[in-house]
């Protein structure tokens, strides 16, 4: 699509959500692959001054329900199906349990009773438009993270989300009318930033690929010519091994995305001189910070105090600060970070007493100062919680999940290099396992640990 084409189809979208009767700050919440409609329809519900709720896409009911009513929705976007499961179907059941929700749309083909189709409402071309007061200040998107005391909504303003983009396109050094590649998820704070943010700060093209499939992403990337590459780190190192400079001879720049901020430092070397790589170091929801691999291929020391974007260039504007927490943890704050969505809360029986926020968030990967170079070593997650990928939740509810399966099945987070963690279960009966599992509105991880694998030589 055209820079033209686009602003059609936001306008259009934008036209459905103020006809649907969605009054201005309201929330509507979006659970979309990594395709055009999820840019689209962020955009077009800023336009009508909406507030955009990411939903990651392996979320079912049970937390699609609580995310609703956490933020008082009033509207969900989704797809008819994605990566063959019925999204359609899991948005209506779980607004029918909130009530908060007023409309629900989708794209695609066979939607459901009472679902509206915004595939219709792009074609139809609605100018409807309301005049809305943008105040860079005000709440943009919502997106929800885990930390040790449960399930949290993050809010953050246009401003905030302007900081994290800049702070990735600075320290990579992107280009003007760059041509961007994003095989990473979107659902996230990182994930919007990182592909949303630069392409609008670059001004250039951006595609987008769902699901990753080497061949095709190889494809792709020749076929339009991209020049940066944003995408997990697991495989941004993979591709270190296809000789990229002669098979993709655009490439000039990787954007590593470290969902496991502990693991850079270990991670192998960047060989290929030609394409500049980029860490990106990300906190679940809390915030990001990035740094270019030095010229031998190395991760960047990370030192504590402000830094700017980018890193190596003296008197640049603060794009964050790291500092250590008494509890042996690394902290952050900054411009992209939303502290009060972290500030703790007060203790019982004790609201009348007035608690000063503070202007950090703690992320709870435990840290330490090496000791002739004094750069920041991250050696541990945050305790208490499981992170598979970019799917995070606390450990004791894996127990309480493994419980409801009854005696003798067994459901355990085994520690993986790439994901972090990976799931594992055992039941008398793996089949009726996953049903149990699936009727509770668990995540597809959870089912899939009870896949057979008797057919590999061991259960």
């Amino acid at each position: 699509m055209t820079f033209a084409e686009t602003d059609q189809a936001i306008s259009a979208l934008s036209a459905h959500f103020i006809e649907a009767g969605l009054p201005v700050n309201s929330v509507v919440a979006v659970q979309l692959p990594n395709t055009v409609e999820f840019i689209l329809t962020v955009l077009a519900a800023h336009r009508a001054g909406l507030i955009v709720a990411l939903l990651p896409q392996l979320w079912r009911q049970a937390e699609l329900t609580m995310a609703l009513n956490r933020t008082g929705a009033r509207a969900i976007v989704t797809s008819a199906r994605i990566d063959g499961v019925n999204h359609a179907d899991l948005a209506m059941n779980a607004a029918a349990e909130a009530f908060s929700i007023r409309h629900v749309c989708g794209f695609g083909e066979d939607l459901p009773e009472g679902m509206a189709s915004l595939d219709l409402a792009l074609k139809s071309g609605s100018t409807t438009a309301r005049t809305v007061t943008q105040d860079g200040r005000r709440a943009a998107l919502i997106t929800f993270d885990v930390t040790a005391d449960g399930f949290r909504a993050v809010p953050r303003t246009h401003l905030n989300l302007i900081a994290g983009g800049l702070a990735i396109f600075l320290e990579s050094r992107i280009a003007l009318s760059a041509k961007l590649m994003s095989a990473f998820a979107p659902s996230s704070f990182a994930g919007f930033v990182a592909s949303h943010l630069l392409w609008l700060l670059s001004g250039g093209t951006l595609a987008l690929h769902h699901p990753f499939d080497a061949e095709v992403l190889e494809r792709q990337i020749g076929e339009d010519g991209c020049d940066t590459l944003i995408a997990p780190a697991a495989m941004a190192l993979r591709l270190a091994e296809l000789d990229l400079a002669a098979r993709l001879p655009t490439l000039r720049g990787v954007i590593a995305m470290w969902r496991t901020p502990e693991q850079v430092a270990s991670s192998a070397h960047w060989t290929d001189e030609k394409i500049r790589f980029t860490d990106v170091y990300l906190f679940g929801e809390a915030g990001l910070f990035g740094a270019c691999r030095t010229a031998d291929g190395l991760p960047a020391p990370i030192l504590l105090g402000p830094h700017g974007a980018p890193r190596d260039i003296p008197g640049t504007s603060t794009a964050g600060e790291t500092l250590l927490t008494p509890a042996g943890t690394l902290a952050l704050r900054g411009p992209m970070v939303a502290a009060a969505a972290y500030a703790p809360s007060s203790p019982p029986g004790d609201s009348l007493v007035a608690h000063a926020a503070r202007d950090y968030v703690d992320t709870g990967y435990a840290a330490r100062l090496h000791r002739s170079t004094k750069a920041i070593m991250i050696t541990s997650p945050p305790a208490g919680l499981i992170s598979v990928g970019g799917y995070r939740f606390l450990s004791r509810d894996l127990q309480e999940w493994s419980k409801r399966l009854g005696q003798g099945a067994l459901l355990t987070a085994l520690p993986d290099r790439l994901c972090g963690y990976r799931l594992a279960g055992r039941a008398q009966d793996n089949a009726r396992g996953r049903e149990a599992l699936s009727q509770l509105g668990l995540n597809p991880l959870m089912v899939e640990a009870f896949r057979d694998r008797t057919l590999l030589g061991y259960s």
